[in-house]
């Protein structure tokens, strides 16, 4: 068990992915700046999906510099560089496709 979270294409294409144990508490970080608690599912992600606009993914990246732009990125630890790289790719995905769809395995 775990969560597998990915980011989608219009097209289809894998263009983000996050992976945290079943017990790694950092996973309500990805699912908290993405406003997509109700896919959090414990020790896993629901099944479910949603799909995402620029304007949801500049808000998650905002949330992300206010919670972590005092950590620099050589001294956060590998989850926080995870999450951050996810929605970076989102995010430009979101810019040339107008949204981007993501999983919550």
């Amino acid at each position: 068990m775990g969560h597998d979270i990915y980011g989608v294409s219009k097209a289809g294409n894998e263009v983000a992915y996050a992976r945290f144990s079943m017990g790694n508490y950092n996973a309500s970080i990805l699912y908290s700046l993405l406003d997509a608690n109700e896919f959090h599912a414990g020790v896993s992600g629901s099944g479910g999906s949603s799909t995402f606009t620029i304007e949801q993914m500049e808000k998650a990246m905002d949330a992300y510099k206010q919670l972590f732009s005092h950590i620099p990125l050589s001294e956060a630890d590998w989850d926080l560089k995870q999450i951050l790289m996810f929605i970076e790719n989102c995010l430009e995905t979101a810019h040339k496709d107008g949204s981007v769809s993501v999983y919550f395995g």
